[in-house]
């Protein structure tokens, strides 16, 4: 672990600029509180803060080991009144000798140096502890980052696998349905049959491709589900009909990839599989500010299931991807009248 002040200059500064205040402020009560001339002040002051500073640097080494949270308290409390006491000690001495060296009443300067005492050490206990509370708060600082950075990285796994497991749940249903559908045409219409399997082929293989919920942009996306309904067309022929309207400065927008695949299943479920007349599937793609709008629609029978019965897995996995990927800035709303049901999908808009 790095020192927090040797890493960075601006705290160094302000580091210093403490302990520069500080000895301006002892330089002055020697002077008026002990009578001290002003270079005996002066000299003491700087010396004895200057020390005391560098101490201070040093003291983090033997802090950061002994305010660990594996440590006991008994053991916590005892190291920092060693280190203390050590420190105090030091700064006693040590400063003392070198002031001797620069004021020329050396004799006047012991005096006063006893006469002091008391305060110099009152002051260097408060200094060391005022030091050790900094080093601690910021050891606490520490440790709640890299909390929130340990949760963060919990919550993103979590995500991740929720994502994965709404995904496992929408590609064994679409595989399950055109399995049946190329099964039965096998028997009724082998070319056709062939035509779809190859259009399966390059569907699942962008399914499987995108499956590491990597975004994707609209356009890719589109492009997919128009490799769906080609699959279904080749199944249902003139009783599905598609129809687009989509804004080209959409297409860039980032999704999940195979967001809206369950949408068009479930047209296609509950509106072409569930009538004997033709079933349009009208796919409208717009921007308002700055949130994508798509919005899937098609004609179902009066008497359709659809009518009758909520969202199924498909529609709730797809409310759960977008919340999981653009939190509460993304919504599905379902709409449904006797004769047709209406889904629209809000997310921001976003790119690369």
């Amino acid at each position: 672990m790095k020192h927090p002040l040797l890493e960075s200059r601006a705290r160094l500064l302000v580091w210093w600029l403490a302990w520069l205040m500080l000895a301006t402020g002892q330089s002055l009560l020697i002077i008026f509180v002990y009578g001290g001339k002003a270079d005996l002040a002066v000299a003491d002051g700087i010396v004895s803060m200057i020390i005391f500073g560098l101490l201070g640097l040093a003291i983090w080494f033997p802090v950061r080991y002994m305010l660990r949270e594996d440590n006991q308290l008994y053991s916590s409390v005892f190291n920092v009144l060693l280190t203390g006491s050590l420190t105090i000690l030091f700064w006693l001495l040590v400063p003392r000798l070198v002031v001797r060296v620069f004021v020329s009443e050396k004799i006047d300067y012991d005096i006063f140096w006893h006469s002091s005492l008391v305060f110099r050490a009152t002051a260097g206990i408060l200094l060391f502890f005022m030091i050790v509370l900094v080093y601690y708060l910021f050891l606490s600082a520490l440790r709640l980052e890299e909390k929130a950075k340990r949760q963060a990285q919990l919550e993103t796994q979590v995500r991740e696998g929720e994502l994965k497991m709404l995904r496992s749940q929408i590609n064994p249903h679409f595989l399950f349905n055109s399995l049946n559908s190329v099964s039965s045409l096998t028997v009724t219409d082998p070319l056709r049959a062939r035509e779809m399997i190859v259009k399966l082929s390059d569907f699942m293989r962008y399914s499987l491709s995108s499956r590491n919920e990597q975004p994707v942009t609209l356009h890719t996306e589109m492009e997919s589900l128009r490799l769906y309904l080609q699959i279904e067309k080749v199944r249902f022929g003139e009783r599905l009909v598609i129809e687009e309207e989509i804004s080209e400065e959409c297409m860039q927008a980032l999704m999940p990839g195979m967001l809206l695949q369950p949408l068009y299943e479930n047209a296609v479920k509950h509106g072409v599989y569930e009538s004997t007349e033709e079933v349009v599937i009208r796919t409208s793609v717009k921007k308002e500010n700055d949130t994508v709008v798509i919005t899937v629609a098609n004609n179902v029978d009066t008497e359709s299931v659809v009518t009758k019965k909520g969202a199924g897995i498909g529609l709730r996995n797809v409310n759960s991807r977008l919340e999981l990927f653009f939190g509460d800035t993304a919504d599905l709303d379902i709409t449904r009248t006797d004769d047709s049901f209406t889904v629209t999908v809000r997310f921001p808009f976003r790119q690369t």
